[in-house]
């Protein structure tokens, strides 16, 4: 029997908050069916609902069987490709999702740990972005909304999958939408060749580098 081609699970949102583009599945799509470091890129958009989000993330995973997975979100108020350390197990919506649900200090998962950390060789993918002049960096926090209730999500499902590693990668709005929101943004184009180098950093680097990647507050 042919073996079957490894695959690295790349997800981004629907659009939310009422805008009409999410970059992070412009980004997402644009590297479906990339072949990277001989595994296939599967795009998969996921919705901006808490709960559903976790379901569409599960069906995803049972669907592709990945090696690798990066998800991607939104992060209007940043102007660089941010690399997510930890997903907590908390739920404190400042707006309301896609379906209308808000829910405050809520778990993202009952009875889940308090955090995970993500498992994808972080520092290694920002030096790797850096190197190539694109703007990147570890960030210490997800939010406590649909991105963060993902990050831990997924972290909570790969628990179970032996050798699958995982994480989250915030992305900058759009020149487009950064313009009209007063925002820092950021070229589709680079957006785009950023994603693509971190996920060949990720298959080339098992563990990760010793490198800075702290914050001071």
């Amino acid at each position: 029997m042919a073996r079957r081609p490894e695959r690295i699970l790349l997800t981004g949102f629907e659009p939310f908050g009422g805008d009409p583009v999410n970059p992070s599945w412009e980004v997402a799509r644009a590297l479906q069916g990339e072949a990277l470091a001989g595994a296939h890129v599967v795009a998969v958009q996921m919705p901006c609902v808490f709960g559903q989000a976790h379901e569409a993330l599960a069906a995803a995973l049972a669907a592709h069987r990945p090696q690798l997975v990066l998800c991607l979100g939104l992060a209007a108020n940043r102007s660089t490709l941010s690399l997510e350390r930890v997903g907590i197990n908390v739920d404190d919506a400042r707006i309301p999702d896609n379906a209308g649900a808000q829910p405050i200090d809520q778990p993202a998962v009952p009875g889940a740990p308090a955090a995970y950390f993500a498992t994808l060789p972080i520092k290694a993918m920002v030096a790797a972005m850096q190197a190539e002049g694109l703007p990147a960096e570890v960030s210490q926090t997800a939010g406590t909304f649909v991105c963060n209730h993902l990050l831990f999500g997924l972290m909570h499902q790969l628990r179970r999958r032996r050798g699958v590693r995982g994480g989250f990668m915030h992305v900058p709005f759009l020149p487009e939408q950064a313009r009209s929101a007063g925002m820092p943004g950021l070229a589709l184009a680079d957006q785009v060749r950023g994603v693509r180098i971190a996920l060949l950093a990720a298959r080339s680097v098992q563990g990760d580098i010793v490198h800075t990647g702290g914050a001071v507050s």
